[in-house]
């Protein structure tokens, strides 16, 4: 594609760090010191005490609601969104949890915060909430509400890098948060992703779940004395807490993230330029531009057609084929997931993809096209000449 998705996610800096460490005689690559240092840089950056690198995105929505389900054995409910990655929901049924679902907001695409409290009942377990395309989806509301009835937030940050409510970086609000640097996000390690938080307790469990439920990965002297102590017939290296996960990252991993964290900000800053001139050259006739962008961090630029029109949707991916501009359609996930054959043997009702309205037409009538800190602006406007012209 000539307007592709994304383009130079990597650049000379990163390839260096990289080869410098297989230039060693003989290079540590598995997890170690690099992953340490990437950790505690992001935690820094993030403004959380602790951060656990994974191998994706997805393992990291797992592991957090696989340490929901050591507090809840017996499942419950966990409210998501409709418009996300498969991930999410697919962590919460692997656990032996409920979905409950929640309309959007068009202007944030994230769960609406008051369907999100009226779906609360004494059966929820946590609020799964997504931050979708770098849109901050908090509002001061939800997070008392949550917090008087202590219940936990986990944030999927995956697509929200620096994304911010009132001035504090979405991904420390939550019980856990979720990031993933897969190749095409704000930052890349190739694969990978973090789970983050600002529970001690939580953090060293995290650590175990992500290594074979080993104690030895728990890092806290006395705990890992106590599981010793109580298991005198096992190999103090080999006692396993947890039926657990190999969800390890790599040293190479662990340098890339480095290398690309010095420019997050600075990245960030492009692709929301970007992403204003994006708003302020399409049509507002045709298209939505009344997004809520104080605190945004844009990760694609996201057309949404104003009105439920065929033909419309129909010429706009003629236009953006015709002009090799790269798209998907029907927003974060491929639009409603209530839709997707995976989850109908958990829906009351085949048809109850139609009690999401919002998410409905964002399926239809919505899409993403490539933004990226090396897009020049003249490819922006002819982009918005191209979608204005359909």
């Amino acid at each position: 594609m000539k307007y592709p998705l994304i383009r130079n996610n990597f650049n000379r800096d990163d390839l260096d760090a990289v080869i410098a460490l297989l230039e060693q005689e003989d290079p540590r690559v598995t997890n170690g010191p690099k992953v340490k240092e990437f950790e505690e840089a992001w935690s820094k950056w993030l403004g959380v005490k602790y951060s656990v690198f994974v191998n994706s995105g997805s393992s990291a929505n797992l592991l957090s609601i696989a340490l929901l389900k050591l507090q809840y054995p017996d499942g419950g409910e966990i409210i998501v969104p409709p418009l996300t990655w498969i991930s999410d929901v697919a962590s919460v049924i692997h656990n032996g949890f409920d979905p409950v679902f929640v309309d959007i907001d068009p202007r944030t695409l994230g769960m609406n915060a008051a369907g999100i409290v009226d779906a609360i009942t004494d059966q929820t377990r946590a609020v799964f909430l997504s931050h979708i395309q770098g849109f901050n989806a908090l509002t001061d509301e939800l997070l008392a509400e949550l917090e008087k009835r202590k219940i936990p937030l986990i944030e999927d940050v995956c697509e929200s890098h620096g994304a911010t409510h009132k001035g504090r970086k979405v991904g420390s609000f939550g019980w856990t948060s979720n990031f993933s640097f897969y190749y095409a996000h704000h930052m890349s390690t190739i694969e990978g992703g973090m789970v983050c938080t600002n529970d001690e307790q939580t953090y060293r469990t995290l650590r175990m779940l992500r290594s074979h439920g080993m104690v030895r990965e728990n890092g806290d002297a006395d705990e890992q004395a106590r599981w010793i102590g109580e298991n005198p017939e096992l190999n103090p290296q080999f006692i396993f807490t947890f039926p657990a996960y190999n969800m390890r990252n790599t040293e190479i991993g662990g340098i890339l993230g480095l290398s690309q964290l010095k420019r997050l900000d600075k990245n960030n800053q492009r692709r929301t330029d970007n992403m204003m001139r994006f708003l302020n050259r399409i049509d507002p006739e045709k298209f939505q531009i009344d997004f809520e962008v104080e605190g945004s961090s844009n990760y694609a630029f996201n057309l949404v057609q104003r009105y439920a029109d065929d033909d419309l949707a129909a010429r706009l991916m003629a236009a953006m084929d015709k002009n090799e501009i790269e798209y998907r359609r029907g927003s974060a996930g491929g639009g409603n997931q209530l839709r997707q054959p995976y989850l109908q043997a958990y829906l009351s009702s085949p048809k109850e993809y139609k009690n999401f309205p919002v998410t409905e037409h964002v399926h239809f009538y919505g899409f993403y096209i490539g933004n990226f800190p090396e897009l020049p602006l003249e490819d922006v406007d002819f982009i918005c000449d191209v979608l204005n012209a359909a």
